[in-house]
């Protein structure tokens, strides 16, 4: 099996020492004191800043007095053809610098295809870390931090949305997500139904002037907000599954089943294989895969 090690200063195997990097910036999510010295200069120094929207990025880089001559687009309506299009300037060996219109690039947008063209022409691809809504919304929330699974934005089909929701019902983590003011009451609402009334955190406006948490049940919230009409975009931060519930409601279907119809019920049923329905066999019933293999025998 290959492994491709990507040392950031020097050339890895399959990459060009003559090529360009990527330069994945991040930049600040609504406060300009939070992009870092090193944001700002591997900007000042990029031969080419790629934005998703350059409107946006042309007055950051003014703050910033670097010069907007060199920006170029790059968004989800025109990947297909930028997206090669970047990757032959890194080609011929300038330096990109990829900026979105806050945060992380490639979280939520179309930054993580061009990273893939990058790769797979063996291009350099180097993280600036900067400010992230979704983290800065989980360590304030209140809710665990040890597990967190981010979602994005949920997807705006009804059916899709409580399918994906569904499939997430036991899961324990932390859950984030981001969620438009037009469409939050309806994401509440899915969230009720699916999951129950959970504790959740409405995080608007991070690191801005009007910077706010709202926090409690998702029956309070969507109660709090008749009153308080959405506005601007939210990170959701939502309480995974109560352990012990999750551990209850596995255990009531399978209780009374001898271990090999419990390992035969995901064969059948699951169309899971031999070794994946042990597996799942023992994870229900707290036990290790070996001791539900001696079983069988």
């Amino acid at each position: 099996m290959n492994v491709n090690v990507q040392k950031s200063f020097e050339a890895a195997p399959g990459e060009r020492a003559d090529y360009g990097k990527l330069y994945l910036v991040g930049t600040p999510i609504g406060n300009l004191e939070d992009m870092t010295f090193r944001a700002v200069r591997t900007l000042r120094e990029a031969d080419i800043i790629a934005a998703e929207d350059t409107r946006q990025t042309r007055k950051l880089l003014t703050h910033f007095e670097i010069s907007p001559g060199k920006l170029l687009s790059y968004h989800e309506h025109n990947k297909a053809a930028s997206g090669p299009e970047l990757v032959r300037y890194i080609m011929e060996g300038k330096n990109l610098a990829l900026v979105s219109d806050a945060g992380l690039p490639a979280i939520s947008d179309p930054g993580s295809d061009l990273v893939r063209l990058a790769l797979n022409a063996g291009i350099s691809v180097i993280p600036i870390p900067g400010a992230n809504a979704a983290l800065s919304a989980l360590i304030v929330s209140g809710l665990p931090t040890e597990r967190f699974m981010f979602l994005g934005f949920l997807p705006r089909d009804p059916k899709q949305r409580e399918k994906l929701l569904t499939s997430l019902e036991d899961e324990e983590s932390t859950m984030l997500m981001y969620e438009s003011p037009h469409r939050l009451n309806k994401t509440l609402q899915s969230l009720l139904e699916v999951f129950g009334d959970r504790n959740i955190v409405l995080a608007r406006e991070l690191t801005k002037r009007y910077e706010e948490m709202a926090r409690g049940s998702l029956k309070a919230c969507l109660g709090w907000l008749e009153e308080h009409p959405p506005l601007g975009e939210y990170c959701l931060v939502v309480e995974g599954a109560n352990p012990d519930r999750v551990k209850e409601k596995r255990e009531a279907w399978w209780k009374n089943l001898k271990i090999e119809e419990h390992v035969a019920h995901y064969e059948q049923e699951e169309g899971l294989t031999r070794k994946d329905a042990m597996k799942k066999t023992a994870a229900d019933r707290g036990v290790s895969k070996r001791d539900i293999y001696n079983s069988l025998l």
